[in-house]
Formats: C-alpha cells, sequence, structure tokens
C-alpha cells in the first residue's frame, strides 16, 4: 500500500469507523432516520431548487451504492463498481428527489435491521472504492456523514 492509500485509510479510521464504532445498530437506525428527516425538511426549504434536486440525487446514488456494499455482509457478491448508475433519473423534480432519497434511506434502515439479525462480526468489512475496508458501523457513517454534509449545499 502506498503512502496515499495509508494516509486515506488512516484518516477513514478517524473519521468514519472511530465514531461508527461509537453506535449501536440500533443507534444507527435511528440516526439514519432523523438525519434523513432532517435532510428532507432542509430540501424542501431550499432556495435553489434545482441544486437540491441535484444534490439528492447524487446523495440516493451514493446510498443505493453503499446499501450493494452492505448487502455483501449478508452474503450477496461484491461488486467493484461506482454510484452513478445507482442513482434515481436527473428528471426528477425535487418532490421526486426527495420521494427517492426518503425511499431510499427506509431502505437502508431496513438493511440496518437485517444486519443486526445477521449477527455480522463486528470485524468484518467490505472495501470502499475510496476508503479501504470499512465495517457495517463504518459504512452507516460514511451514509450518514455523506448525505448530511451534502445536504448542507441545498441552499
Amino acid at each position: 500500500m502506498g503512502i496515499k492509500d495509508t494516509l486515506v485509510h488512516t484518516v477513514a479510521d478517524i473519521v468514519v469507523e472511530r465514531p461508527g464504532r461509537a453506535k449501536t445498530l440500533d443507534q444507527w437506525a435511528t440516526a439514519l432516520e432523523k438525519s434523513g428527516q432532517a435532510i428532507d425538511q432542509r430540501a424542501a426549504a431550499a432556495k435553489n431548487p434545482e441544486r437540491a434536486q441535484a444534490v439528492l440525487c447524487h446523495n440516493s446514488g451514493i446510498e443505493r451504492w453503499g446499501q450493494t456494499r452492505l448487502r455483501v455482509f449478508l452474503g450477496a457478491p461484491v461488486v467493484r463498481d461506482e454510484y452513478d448508475s445507482y442513482q434515481p433519473g436527473t428528471d426528477l423534480s425535487l418532490d421526486g428527489q426527495r420521494a427517492a432519497f426518503g425511499e431510499t434511506r427506509r431502505e437502508t434502515i431496513d438493511l440496518v435491521r437485517q444486519l443486526q439479525q445477521a449477527n455480522v462480526p463486528d470485524d468484518a468489512t467490505v472495501m470502499h472504492n475510496d476508503f479501504g475496508p470499512l465495517t457495517v458501523r463504518g459504512w452507516l457513517r460514511y451514509l450518514d456523514m455523506h448525505a448530511t454534509i451534502e445536504s448542507k449545499k441545498f441552499w
């Protein structure tokens, strides 16, 4: 592993994995529900609806892509791809993008429940394209953090 990869993985451990471990899966389900509601409220109040549409489309794509990685913990095959093909249609209105993101977030929370029932070992990992191997809770932290940060761009 080169210096760049080592640095990125170290930052991911500090910013993603450590905070991810601070919550149980139950707590992650609750946190994702709350942040999803906050993101939707932010989108509904956006002064730039076109910008909010684009950001929500991006967020949905990232989260759906992340769901495919979370399903690997449940036995699905690993697919090395990017998030682009997971985005909902770019022609959706802001309300359509809000609905797509809401449905996507509900699916993520459902996956959390499935992962909880499957008793996935805490040290099991699945590769993130940039951050390297992440645990279930690391993935949940990443998805939550990414969507929340991106949603600040609605304004």
